[in-house]
């Protein structure tokens, strides 16, 4: 769960992307070892534009990493790559397998690791990765208990140390805070990084939050958590408005915690696991075939095909493709038994937005462009209704994984 989190250098402050221009690349060595540094991430790049053809997205068009690449290979330094994620799996059993790394964040570790090595084989000073796991910044936010965001991260790392993963390390709060309660290390990141809640706040409000990039968080958040809390005594409406406050706490957070991270790796190049537009001060890296654009690991489990190919489904879906898989002792994955259908992506509709603070539904829907759901009001306000278990017909499927802007933890949007 992965919550969205802002760039290193505007961790304190609305996310403002560079124009996505096609910036020409300065012909000197440094830049042009630079270029060839990125061209190696882009063909992992998450985004949510439409598949362009191969020559249409170039290192040009990223000119906010390519100029840090080129100050760092100038220096001859190495690459340092901080990447917010694997925070703790999903509290939503209809998403995950178990509540501990499985096949999913081994392939994912496996991937992130070769990527460092493919870097350095083209620059000898070569790359590391950074994983900052930011499980215990929202474990309170999102109903996962801290001991089992400590015994994620635990084995985690153990995954790492026992597969030889040497270009990877992990980070968080334990690093920074040691032994103290994990209550006093929130507070602490709080305190010293967070912008306040009345101003974020105002980001969502009035003409200019339409379509920004905190409305987008703050309408796919909320979606988020409405989907994985459990156990909520209360009634649907009572739930809504409970995540609409929480999804303020968790984008808070996300900020400190960019800024904490930034602090701590002053020279990184940031990447992220949600999906980034061109020109944009995070990279999207995408870490493993999905149906859509914002699944993760720990939102889902891996489905292995017939065919070899490996793709992550919500667990619910993969059982009904395959049968369980256990490693070590505890699942792993599910395997496609042949005859049994695989669940296939739908067709990404038009979402049903969250309504904006201080403004009538039907008003955001019609900014929205779902014109003609102005009739579904009602139940287009159950926020993360479509994404229930079994309801992928309703409304469109407008809160599926992505198709609604949905961002998860780690991540944030890590």
């Amino acid at each position: 769960m992965r919550h969205p989190t802002v760039s290193a250098s505007t961790a304190n402050a609305p996310a403002v992307n560079a124009p996505a221009v096609n910036t020409p690349v300065a012909n000197t060595p440094a830049a042009n070892t630079a270029a060839d540094i990125l061209a190696t991430l882009l063909p992992h790049r998450r985004t949510l534009e439409a598949a362009p053809p191969e020559h249409a997205t170039t290192p040009a068009h990223f000119p906010y990493q390519l100029h840090q690449l080129e100050r760092l290979v100038a220096a001859r330094r190495p690459i340092v790559l901080t990447l917010p994620g694997f925070p703790c799996k999903s509290p939503n059993p209809a998403k995950v397998i178990g509540r501990l790394p499985d096949e999913g964040e081994r392939l994912a570790l496996h991937f992130l690791d070769g990527l460092c090595a493919r870097i350095g084989a083209r620059y000898a000073p070569g790359a590391r990765l950074v994983i900052c796991s930011d499980g215990h910044v929202f474990s309170d936010l999102i109903g996962v208990p801290d001991p089992h965001v400590d015994a994620y991260n635990d084995a985690l790392r153990a995954m790492i140390r026992t597969a030889g993963l040497s270009h990877l390390s992990t980070f968080d709060l334990r690093d920074v805070y040691g032994d103290l309660p994990c209550d006093a290390k929130r507070e602490q990141v709080l305190r010293r990084y967070a912008p306040s809640l009345d101003a974020l706040r105002a980001e969502t409000r009035g003409p200019a939050a339409h379509d920004g990039e905190t409305l987008r968080l703050y309408r796919g958040i909320t979606r988020f958590l409405f989907e994985d809390t459990t156990g909520f005594e209360g009634t649907r409406s009572a739930l809504q408005r409970a995540c609409r406050r929480r999804a303020y706490g968790v984008i808070q957070r996300s900020r400190a915690w960019g800024a904490l991270i930034a602090e701590h790796h002053p020279d990184a190049v940031r990447l992220s696991i949600h999906p980034q537009p061109r020109g944009a001060a995070k990279f999207g890296i995408r870490l493993l075939d999905a149906p859509d654009a914002w699944m993760t690991p720990w939102h889902a489990c891996v489905l292995r095909q017939a065919d070899g190919g490996v793709r992550l489904l919500r667990a619910a879906d993969a059982a009904q493709a395959g049968r369980l898989v256990h490693r070590g002792g505890r699942p792993s994955h599910y395997a496609e038994e042949v005859g049994r259908p695989v669940p296939k992506p739908v067709p990404v509709p038009k979402p049903v937005p969250v309504p904006v603070p201080g403004q009538s539904m039907a008003k955001t829907v019609s900014h929205a462009g779902q014109v003609g759901q102005a009739a579904q009001v009602g139940q287009a306000a159950q926020v993360g209704q479509a994404a229930q278990v079994g309801q992928a017909a309703q409304v469109g499927q407008a809160a599926q994984v992505g198709q609604a802007a949905q961002v998860a933890p780690s991540a944030t949007r890590r």
